[in-house]
């Protein structure tokens, strides 16, 4: 098998962990474009001692470490919207704490593998999560709109999201119900699934949502791959069923760090 057949599987999942780094699809594909260019220029260079998902995320940490402006700063996109937008919260969240969260919370990765990525220790790796954590919330509440059509799950995600400080607007089941919502409680961050009860579409309710408020958005589905192929305009904050309570914890931190309507007074 060559070495693109065995890193096609990971990119859908590298883009999702990009975009959620930079807060922006545009910028987050760019960074998976620069890596894999990387990889087809030097191919005897990519990690072969690892796991091939490893060694992908570890050649991307290597670009993303030589964007930086200087020692220490975010990667530079020229940042703007969004971007812009999060620059006073950077300078409080180390890069380092940040991409902890998401290794671990979003992607899956061990404490061990993470280190690995970031060059760190496990130990350190732990406290880095501990520490974006309770940073981000601290600096991030926000009114959140659920659109779910499965209880059990609808009463999982809205108890992630009281626990994590927010207030629940609301929980819609269709389209036409989340529409409803969103205009008589404007949100601040919409959590939607992509069926919902009556087969209409929780994309089509989002995009019904943008089209009156600007408002971040994280899609929750089991098909992730299909909403993550860089060929559209898709997600920034995506999350695969069945989640795990910190993987939408971490995806709600990381969505609401990059909205204007969030940024903390001072």
């Amino acid at each position: 098998m060559s070495l693109g057949q065995e890193l096609a599987p990971h990119l859908p999942f590298l883009r999702r962990y990009a975009r959620a780094l930079t807060g922006s699809q545009a910028h987050g594909d760019a960074f998976v474009r620069a890596t894999l260019e990387a990889i087809v220029a030097q191919p005897d260079e990519f990690p072969r001692d690892v796991d091939p998902r490893l060694g992908l995320y570890k050649t991307f940490h290597a670009i993303w470490s030589t964007a930086n402006i200087e020692e220490g700063e975010e990667p530079s996109m020229s940042p703007t919207g969004a971007e812009g937008i999060a620059h006073a919260r950077l300078s409080r969240i180390t890069p380092l704490s940040r991409q902890a969260l998401l290794l671990t919370s979003l992607e899956g990765f061990s404490s061990e593998d993470t280190a690995y990525l970031i060059n760190a220790s496990p130990k350190d790796v732990d406290s880095l999560v501990a520490e974006a954590l309770e940073e981000i919330e601290r600096q991030t509440l926000a009114d959140v709109l659920i659109i779910e059509d499965e209880p059990i799950i609808a009463m999982d995600i809205e108890t992630i999201v009281r626990d994590l400080g927010h207030n629940v607007t609301g929980v819609a089941v269709t389209r036409d119900e989340a529409v409803a919502q969103a205009r008589q409680s404007p949100p601040g961050l919409v959590l939607a699934d992509i069926q919902l009860a009556d087969d209409s579409s929780g994309i089509d309710a989002v995009k019904d949502i943008l089209a009156e408020f600007s408002v971040p958005v994280i899609f929750i589905t089991a098909f992730p791959e299909r909403l993550l192929t860089g060929t559209r305009p898709e997600p920034t904050f995506l999350i695969t069923k069945p989640f795990q309570r910190s993987t939408v914890k971490a995806a709600i931190a990381q969505a609401l760090f990059f909205d204007a309507a969030t940024v903390p007074a001072g």
